[in-house]
């Protein structure tokens, strides 16, 4: 049977892309969120990870059940940024956003950010979010003072000593209209396991033209301390992380106003090899090993200007930490990431 004749085929206003994986004790909140946001032009593209305990029933059951889901799968475990790309691939609207399997929304919360987005005309706007630990809140705001006013993404970058909008890289805290997808602005990098967001974030600020920050709409409730989030797991996925941020560093260089961007990436960097150092004793000792020696070879990597003005300005303590790690043998071998 031939399905309806392009006219008659639904007009998808939203698309959100939802990947899941092992997560079917929090799943049914998410659904449950998204069944109280959905609407006729509004898709839910559920991302099936390759989950291997009760979550593939939980999200065939979705599809009859929450409005607008559709369900995707992988045939093996590809990780989040490629389950984020999967639902990109398939999404339709002419707005996107997205949601992890273990967090949820307050009811009607895309239907307010889309006002937002569409009144102001931008091409992305970022929103506050709820921090959840146990049975802790938290208000989590976008670093940036001004709301509700259509602003430079590339301005929102620096400076470089402050907290700024490329560190609050949550996918999830926001909404993107459709010529950023089409412009591979809202790609992740394939195979990242951690960190995914951070290449994400940069590259979004530096090549968006337009974004706004919505007030008073922290409508996504952020699950931490999930025990089979990769955040709490010890293994090598966790290294990731340098990978994401030599990203960073070299799109970053390539960019026209690198001197004036390069700064802030370093000392970002920094500070990411300095918590995880710092957190050090929940790794599993050999990936502990590959941590500091890849963390030395990162620091070696770094364009030594940068570093050292990042050095002067952090706090002592942590500079300590890393100017003993940039003063490590190299290792051979040490420069090669998981």
């Amino acid at each position: 049977m031939r399905g309806p004749p392009p006219n008659l085929r639904r007009v998808v206003k939203l698309s959100v892309v939802v990947p899941f994986f092992n997560v079917q004790r929090y799943a049914p909140d998410a659904l449950r969120s998204l069944r109280a946001n959905a609407r006729d032009d509004f898709e839910f593209l559920l991302v099936d990870d390759c989950s291997t305990d009760g979550t593939p029933e939980i999200l065939r059951r979705a599809v009859r059940e929450v409005p607008g889901a559709v369900l995707l799968r992988h045939e093996r475990n590809r990780g989040l940024a490629t389950a984020r790309n999967t639902g990109l691939d398939a999404a339709r609207g002419e707005y996107l956003a997205f949601l992890d399997g273990d967090d949820w929304l307050a009811p009607g919360h895309y239907a307010q950010v889309l006002s937002v987005i569409e009144e102001l005309g931008c091409d992305f706007v970022r929103t506050d979010h709820v921090r959840c630990t146990g049975r802790e809140r938290s208000l989590q705001r976008v670093p940036v003072g001004r709301r509700g006013e259509v602003l430079r993404p590339r301005d929102a970058i620096l400076p470089a000593d402050r907290s700024t909008s490329v560190d609050y890289p949550y996918a999830w805290a926001g909404m993107y209209h459709r010529r950023l997808a089409e412009r591979g602005l809202l790609r992740f990098t394939d195979g990242l396991r951690t960190a995914e967001d951070r290449p994400w974030i940069w590259r979004l600020h530096r090549e968006a033209e337009s974004f706004a920050v919505a007030g008073g709409m922290p409508g996504i409730f952020y699950r931490r301390g999930v025990a089979s989030s990769l955040t709490q797991i010890g293994d090598i996925r966790q290294l990731d992380f340098i990978r994401a941020f030599d990203q960073v560093l070299e799109e970053t260089g390539n960019d026209p106003e690198a001197d004036l961007l390069m700064p802030k990436a370093v000392r970002t960097y920094c500070a990411i090899i300095a918590h995880h150092v710092g957190a050090s004793d929940r790794y599993e000792p050999v990936v502990a090993r590959k941590l500091r020696a890849w963390s030395a070879a990162a620091l070696r990597r770094m364009p030594q200007d940068a570093l050292a003005e990042a050095l002067d300005g952090m706090d002592p303590r942590r500079a300590a930490v890393l100017r003993r790690l940039r003063r490590r043998p190299a290792l051979v071998g040490a420069g090669v990431r998981a």
